[in-house]
């Protein structure tokens, strides 16, 4: 729980600290306020980073450096962002403790819904791998070796193909084994977190739309069988067709995770409400599954959730929502407070 953030040369911060409940916090302010700013902060001082910038567009405009202070339950937490040339340095301090880096022990588990997160179903395949691969990372901390060492030996393999030397084939043979056994831990991966998500998606939707529709996650790929194998296969036998192109063709970086509502692809049929409510019952399970995974409680970001949700959907999302410390962006204080008994209200100022 984090109950105090004092905020200098961050973004659009000058100089600013707040105080926060434990329960619902209402951010609240015009739209050039700094309340998305805020947010950011908040997720910097959990998980070491933005989820939208780089360190660099963090810093504020014409300073060198950027530093962030929060109290989280008994412990004291500074993250110092110092420009140096083009590079960007930056520390965490927690209770003394100076590291470059926020190891996933130390990171705080948070939940964050933001508009664009309505893009991540209903728009590119990139976007719904990444959904599962985050989610994945951050309830088994292991899976990000072996996400990064995917996309380091596709990396290879694609400069190899582009390359095309003479014995290419033979060349590929070692790359070729790697990234299929790679592949292999990836899709088991995503398939067992798409069986948890399902589980307990049905019931989650219902209870936010009042709607008894059929929904699920699906796993699309073009691998049939055990996974390992026969992307082996389809790497040797496909060589050409690689080389061509210039890019691996086969993999879990081309496959792609669709939810399915009353027997359709979400994107084809659904409208917009109905997406809405599909991500953040997709959110709501994401907190289930850290809170079960860390033995903590999650830190609940809601950037502007509140504005296209009718009554009901209101309603339904404060039961869920209530059980945790919640940060709800909105430019009228009064129509979300409405739907909570215990919030504090933080008021922001058109200066940020």
């Amino acid at each position: 729980m984090i109950t105090e953030i004092s905020l200098q040369h961050f973004r659009s911060y000058d100089a600013a600290t707040f105080e926060f409940g434990p329960n619902v916090n209402i951010v609240v302010g015009p739209n050039t306020a700094g309340k998305t700013n805020l947010l950011e902060a908040l997720l910097v001082i959990a998980r070491g980073g933005s989820y939208r910038a780089h360190d660099a567009e963090l810093v504020g405009f014409g300073t060198p450096w950027a530093r962030l202070d929060a109290r989280v339950g008994e412990q004291r937490r500074t993250v110092k962002l110092q420009k140096v040339g083009e590079r960007v340095i930056k520390s965490f301090d927690i209770d003394g403790q100076i590291v470059s880096r926020l190891h996933h022990s130390r990171t705080l588990p948070v939940v964050l819904f933001e508009p664009n997160h309505l893009l991540r179903l209903s728009s590119v395949p990139d976007l719904r791998r990444a959904f599962l691969d985050d989610l994945i990372e951050q309830t088994n901390p292991g899976f990000s070796v072996i996400r990064r060492q995917y996309k380091r030996v596709l990396t290879q393999r694609n400069a190899l193909l582009k390359q095309n030397p003479p014995n290419v084939s033979q060349q590929l043979f070692v790359w070729n084994i790697r990234l299929s056994e790679l592949a292999g831990k990836v899709v088991r991966a995503r398939q067992g977190l798409i069986e948890t998500c399902n589980d307990r998606l049905p019931a989650i939707y219902d209870g936010l739309s009042h709607s008894s529709a059929s929904i699920a996650l699906e796993y699309q790929t073009s691998i049939v069988g055990d996974y390992e194998t026969a992307l082996l296969r389809k790497l040797e036998q496909h060589v050409d067709v690689d080389v061509a192109r210039g890019y691996t063709v086969h993999g879990p970086h081309r496959d792609d995770a669709n939810v399915l509502l009353k027997g359709h692809v979400l994107q084809d049929t659904a409208s917009r409400g109905e997406v809405r409510s599909v991500v953040l019952a997709l959110k709501i399970v994401e907190m289930e599954l850290l809170e079960r995974a860390r033995d903590i409680r999650p830190i609940l970001l809601l950037d502007d959730v509140f504005s296209e949700l009718d009554s009901e959907r209101r309603k339904a999302l404060t039961g869920y929502v209530q059980q945790y410390q919640t940060f709800i962006t909105t430019t009228d204080a009064d129509d979300v407070a409405k739907s909570f008994q215990k919030r504090k209200i933080v008021r922001l100022s058109s200066l940020g």
